[in-house]
């Protein structure tokens, strides 16, 4: 039996209205749907590296189903360079529901510093490219992209080695103590260990000491290196070599000069 050519028509027509109307409703029900952004987080993760968490809350108050829920992050430095990235994917958002998730990106802080060694003694802002893509009711593709500062706090902020201060041992050989201070501007905690060489003026290397650093975030730090030197190698003035090897970075040396 033949399907009249009229009924086909209606069908096509209904078929293709009812697309239109799911394709304007999916459309119209991004505006119900709520995306908050929180503040960035900062911890130190196990392997050593910085954790960004970044809080989002989301709220699916439109007609259907929101699938392929994806976050992704993208770090940049000033110079537009790739510091990290990272993505978060949730497969389906039913509809009102609502979420509270964390989307995390991992930080190489040696990898920062080959960019630049002033992210160790500068304060500043890490630029992050935010995009997000969704299939509404599973079928029609939705992406959206913006930009979010995030704030970079130095962790050897307002570094400074004092003069070197002598105490005598015995007619041969004086104790030198340098005292060192920074501030951890940074929302983590800094632990490792600081070494200090210590040469004259003709560059002859005269004592070493070395330190346990702990400084705890947002913290003054001040500490004493403390070694012994022979006083026929000691010299008005010279410089001063300081490294530091920490759980997060590794740098140096620091030359400062003294006297």
């Amino acid at each position: 039996m033949d399907i009249p050519i009229k009924m086909i028509n209606l069908a096509t027509a209904i078929s293709w209205a009812f697309l239109i109307i799911f394709s304007v409703t999916a459309v119209y029900s991004v505006k119900d749907l709520e995306f908050n952004l929180g503040t960035p987080q900062m911890e130190t993760a196990s392997d050593g590296k910085i954790l960004l968490s970044l809080p989002i809350e989301i709220a699916n108050k439109g007609y259907y189903n929101i699938g392929m829920f994806d976050i992704k992050t993208k770090v940049l430095d000033h110079n537009g360079s790739v510091i990290t990235e990272g993505s978060t994917l949730i497969p389906t958002i039913e509809r009102d529901e609502r979420l509270a998730i964390l989307h995390n990106v991992t930080l190489d802080v040696g990898h920062l510093l080959q960019l630049s060694a002033s992210y160790l003694f500068t304060d500043t802002q890490l630029n992050a490219v935010e995009s997000v893509s969704m299939r509404l009711g599973g079928v029609i593709p939705v992406e959206a992209s913006g930009n979010l500062s995030i704030p970079w706090g130095a962790p050897l902020a307002n570094l400074k080695v004092g003069e070197p201060q002598y105490a005598m041992l015995n007619s041969t050989h004086a104790q030198v103590t340098l005292p060192i201070s920074f501030d951890n501007h940074a929302s983590i905690n800094i632990v490792g260990e600081a070494q200090t060489r210590m040469y004259n003026s003709t560059n002859g290397f005269i004592g070493f000491g070395q330190i346990e650093v702990e400084a705890s975030q947002h913290s003054h730090y001040d500490g004493h290196a403390i070694f012994c030197v022979a006083i026929s190698s000691v010299t008005r003035n010279g410089w001063i070599e300081l490294r530091f090897h920490t759980q997060l970075f590794s740098h140096g040396p620091i030359v400062i000069l003294y006297g």
